[in-house]
């Protein structure tokens, strides 16, 4: 069986090596660029990588378009963002799920989310499920950001883990790139925070179904982002996790205020926000 890895990249010059060493296993890596002004576009060709670069319009097109990039020769597509990296445990069972033939034609694998230099297990809400490992041609990308993947076959799940470095760009980068998600969230939410909940989702066995359910009705909640921050933090435990917990918890707690003032004004004004196409760094790195 044959793999074939996706990056998806835009300015990625810090953490893209990491990222395309640990992907030495598959047979093509395609770097899947936003058209990068860094160095980018020079590492992915020192790994070797095939270099596609689009315009950005949003999350799902460009995941769509990058998965349509493989050729089909390939029978499995590993779509990993630059800031994570496959562990070695986590190369072993890709390779091992990769030579079975069964139903399953997408799994889901966790992160580990790192933050000043620790797991911050408790506080970044682990377990969250991640769709990376795909047959070619039967998954599909719905919803502009926190996307949705639809499959036509069977979802497994793969024990090992991604490594996620979230904040390898620095804070600064991290706030600029949060303003700009919690305004495309904030979009999308003021539109679907109206719509029905189906409360049987919120008991579902599959994790992915069952966390979209709970944050839809957290939206309902009043003082939405400090019950985050007491859910992360105490109820979950993220005081586990020492200074590096309290503060990616607070971090958390800014990002879910600016979606919620900007849902206020977007439900004040009865407007939208515009979805610029300057909106191109791969993933989302909370709420997702």
């Amino acid at each position: 069986m044959m793999i074939s890895a996706v990056v998806l990249t835009y300015n990625e010059e810090t953490i893209l090596g990491s990222c395309l060493k640990a992907l030495h296993f598959v047979d093509e890596i395609i770097v899947f660029d936003s058209f990068s002004t860094d160095t980018t576009l020079d590492i992915a060709k020192s790994y070797k990588a095939r270099v596609i670069q689009r315009d950005f319009d949003n999350y799902a097109s460009q995941r769509n378009a990058a998965l349509s990039a493989v050729g089909k020769e390939f029978d499995w597509i590993l779509m990993v963002d630059a800031d994570e990296i496959v562990t070695p445990e986590l190369k072993t069972e890709i390779l091992e799920k990769t030579k079975i033939a069964n139903a399953v034609t997408m799994y889901r694998v966790r992160r580990k989310d790192m933050y000043q230099n620790k797991w911050i297990k408790q506080s970044s809400g682990y377990p969250t499920w991640f769709p990376r490992l795909f047959k070619n041609g039967r998954v599909s990308v719905e919803r502009e950001i926190n996307e949705e993947y639809i499959t036509t076959g069977k979802i497994g799940a793969l024990n090992a883990h991604l490594i996620h470095f979230p904040f390898n760009k620095g804070l600064a980068w991290w706030f600029d790139k949060h303003n700009r998600y919690s305004t495309m969230e904030a979009s999308k939410i003021a539109v679907e925070i109206d719509e029905r909940i189906s409360y049987g989702n919120l008991f579902a066995k599959d994790p992915v179904v069952r966390r979209k359910a709970q944050k839809r009705l957290s939206y309902r909640i009043p003082f939405r982002p400090l019950f985050v921050f007491f859910a992360f933090y105490i109820l979950k435990g993220g005081f586990l996790n020492g200074r590096a917990g309290y503060n990616y918890c607070r971090l958390r707690k800014t990002y879910e205020w600016m979606i919620a003032m900007k849902i206020k004004e977007l439900r004040t004004s009865g407007g939208n926000y515009k979805i610029s196409n300057a909106h191109r760094d791969p993933g989302i790195d909370l709420n997702e």
